[in-house]
């Protein structure tokens, strides 16, 4: 009985335990013991003490004025992206971009070279450039000369190992020849050069056999003509780059002779 007096004695939130001679009490405050305070947000301002270290980056001050944290010495840096390249703002790449060779040019073909150069041996009384004459160019030659052989190929005849071997001859030949007769000197390239376009009449006189024989009266006179008009065109081109107006008649020999061995090809 007095367990239970001393039980209701107790205040409210008291909870006790016992069994076995022993007794547990635990005491916790009860809702009524709580207290709540309601907190206002809008009008906490923080003390003086906080108020000296708040420091608004943007504005670059302190909002509560006080004397802590001080604003840095420079604005803060903030990482730019690099802008793209372009043509108007780096005028020194657009210079060196159009000052660049066309790709034909850098691989040593030069078209307007090649139109000058077979425009000449067409019209044998045309003048031409010294300078385009010093082109060491042999994309016309290789061309011609497949071409030649092509055509007569057409009639029957597989003549590409010869055409090869007398071009060589021919053209080391006209080399020393000319080495010899002139004070400037010439290269290889040049003679290789000068020969391989001179020999686009042999290839319409290829081209006539495929119509009719050149071995009638109109083939050997279409076969000489033919072989002077390349002689004349190759020595006028000679004689250009040398600087040898007085002796085309002495380099229109021996071209005369090389392109006469061309013309038995697509003769016979």
């Amino acid at each position: 009985m007095a367990s239970f007096n001393s039980r209701k004695q107790q205040p409210p939130g008291y909870y006790s335990s016992g069994g076995g001679g022993s007794e547990f009490s635990y005491a916790f405050p009860s809702v009524d013991q709580q207290q709540f305070e309601s907190f206002d947000y809008g009008s906490h301002s923080p003390t003086p003490s906080q108020q000296s270290s708040f420091y608004d980056p943007v504005s670059g001050s302190n909002p509560y004025g006080g004397g802590g944290m001080e604003a840095p010495s420079s604005t803060p840096t903030y990482f730019v992206p690099p802008q793209p390249v372009t043509r108007n703002q780096n005028s020194e790449f657009d210079n060196n971009y159009e000052d660049e060779l066309p790709l034909l040019e850098e691989l040593g073909i030069n078209p307007s070279h090649i139109m000058e150069k077979t425009l000449s041996v067409l019209n044998p009384l045309r003048t031409t450039d010294a300078v385009i004459l010093q082109d060491t160019d042999l994309a016309g030659p290789v061309v011609f000369c497949v071409l030649f052989g092509f055509i007569l190929l057409l009639t029957g005849k597989v003549h590409f190992g010869y055409i090869y071997g007398i071009g060589v001859i021919g053209c080391v030949g006209m080399y020393f020849l000319l080495n010899m007769m002139s004070v400037a000197g010439v290269s290889l390239g040049v003679t290789i050069s000068v020969l391989g376009y001179c020999l686009l009449p042999m290839v319409g006189l290829a081209g006539v056999n495929l119509l009719l024989s050149l071995q009638g009266v109109i083939g050997i006179i279409l076969t000489i003509l033919s072989v002077l008009w390349c002689s004349l065109s190759a020595s006028k081109l000679f004689v250009t780059a040398l600087e040898m107006q007085k002796q085309q008649a002495l380099v229109a020999y021996p071209c005369a002779l090389v392109y006469g061995v061309f013309a038995l090809l697509a003769v016979f």
